[in-house]
């Protein structure tokens, strides 16, 4: 049974236009910018515009799947002779799983473009030992600390990865509104715990949005009043600004780019693009909202995935989700295998959707997306295929501390990572035979790929310069 309990935050309407608009403020206040020292970055910073990061929840046995080609203790369902030409790390043979191209409906998915993520092994990058502390003398296979450390990078840390990004990508959202665009900032779907900040990073936090689309964001307040009852109100607002002292101003300033930036978003959340559920039949960006539900199915996890490429349309940068739940410390046998084909379909239907869908800047968004898949630590059989209740466990062992992470995307393989471990294991203990690198050291390559200040995050740890060399 796990021990992980916490259940997600549920944000209303009222609470997300709130959270959003404390963001908006805090981009109103003045600014003393000082000299900085350099810090470490990568020669690609900012080709990413989109980050698509999956969580697969509970903890998750990366041996059977992205570091499979080990000892039968490590995994027992062995290995997949399906692998793309040109794949080096380990296809697990639960890779193949693809219940979704059966029948007349997976007939329609291949004509979308979605394949066997056998099919494409080539493009997918794998990093097999990924350790939250790799100069720690143990794993941490707790539930609790492991997710602390997965959402925020510390044990008991204040901020979010999410967190840190929107504050990263501060400047390009001011320069983005100067120029009289909103854009959205980075989503939680589902998840409270990737929304934590505290102090400079307070007004930054990431809205969680429960519920898989905006369909109770269908009234529009200003729509109510006449222009000239909108006109009045602001004009009263501009005569309160100037009664005051110069140096009293600065918070009506902010309130007032707080509502503005309030409605904004609201004419965001009312368009229909964002009704995922509403299985409309007309295309932007190239494919329907019928078609990106065809694609990752209608349960919460698929309609997340189709909504995560639809804010992407008003410039998110990045969507965190869950997907499954492989805490399986019994009938791992037998659960595992319907997970691991859900999370195939995923990779499978954001492979097929995002080279299909053309980006406003160019090209399509394959190119300009990153996907990312990661859990809290590895599992572990403690020595045998499975546990005594044929499932599996977690501890401080090579298994447990292992986390195997792949990464897809237009950026991967045109650096010619496609198909690359970059480190490796002994097949036999798995103990590692090539670079390891820190959780947080992933997390800030995230960053730096989508051209956030990472300036001030993880300053023992720097974007992993082995993917771009």
């Amino acid at each position: 049974m796990s021990d992980d309990t916490k259940k997600p935050y549920k944000l209303g309407r009222r609470g997300l236009l709130k959270g959003l608009g404390a963001g908006a403020a805090a981009l109103g206040f003045p600014t003393l910018w000082l000299p900085r020292t350099a810090y470490a970055q990568t020669s690609p910073r900012g080709s990413v515009e989109h980050l698509i990061y999956i969580r697969l929840g509970g903890g998750f046995r990366f041996t059977t799947a992205f570091n499979a080609d080990v000892a039968e203790e490590f995994n027992p369902f062995g290995r997949s002779s399906e692998r793309a030409p040109g794949t080096e790390w380990g296809v697990g043979e639960l890779i193949g799983r693809a219940s979704w191209l059966e029948g007349e409906e997976g007939t329609a998915r291949v004509d979308l473009g979605m394949e066997k993520v056998t099919a494409f092994t080539n493009e997918i990058c794998v990093l097999p030992c990924v350790d939250h502390e790799p100069f720690s003398a143990r794993a941490d296979g707790n539930h609790g600390t492991g997710l602390e450390r997965f959402l925020t990078g510390y044990v008991g840390g204040t901020t979010s990865f999410l967190t840190f990004l929107n504050y990263g990508m501060r400047e390009k959202v001011a320069q983005e509104a100067a120029q009289g665009r909103t854009v959205l900032p980075a989503f939680s779907l589902g998840e409270a715990g990737m929304t934590l900040g505290a102090g400079i990073y307070a007004g930054y936090r990431p809205p969680v949005l429960d519920g898989g689309g905006f369909e109770r964001f269908g009234f529009d307040p200003d729509s109510n009043l006449p222009e000239w009852a909108t006109t009045l109100a602001g004009k009263q607002d501009m005569r309160l600004r100037d009664r005051l002292h110069p140096a009293l101003r600065n918070s009506v300033e902010a309130y007032q780019q707080t509502r503005e930036a309030t409605r904004a978003y609201g004419r965001i959340f009312r368009d229909p693009l964002l009704r995922v559920n509403a299985n409309s039949p007309d295309e932007a960006d190239g494919i329907s909202n019928r078609d990106l539900v065809s694609m990752f199915g209608d349960d919460g996890v698929g309609r997340n995935v189709a909504l995560a490429l639809r804010l992407f349309h008003f410039g998110c940068p990045a969507v965190f989700l869950n997907q499954g739940f492989y805490d399986f410390h019994s009938n791992e046998e037998e659960g595992l295998s319907a997970e691991i084909d859900q999370a195939n379909r995923l990779l499978s239907g954001l492979r097929a959707a995002l080279k299909r869908m053309q980006h406003p800047k160019g090209g399509s968004y394959w190119d300009k997306t990153l996907v990312v898949m990661g859990s809290e630590f590895g599992r572990t059989g403690n020595g045998n295929r499975f546990n005594s209740a044929n499932g599996s466990d977690h501890s401080s062992d090579f298994a447990t501390r292992w986390m195997s992470m792949p990464m897809m995307g237009g950026v991967i393989s045109a650096l010619g990572k496609g198909g690359k471990m970059l480190g490796g294991v002994r097949s036999s203990d798995l103990k590692g035979t090539g670079q390891v690198y820190s959780y947080r050291s992933v997390l800030k390559t995230m960053l730096d790929l989508l051209g956030a200040d990472h300036s001030t995050v993880f300053p023992a740890d720097n974007p992993i310069q082995d993917i771009f060399t």
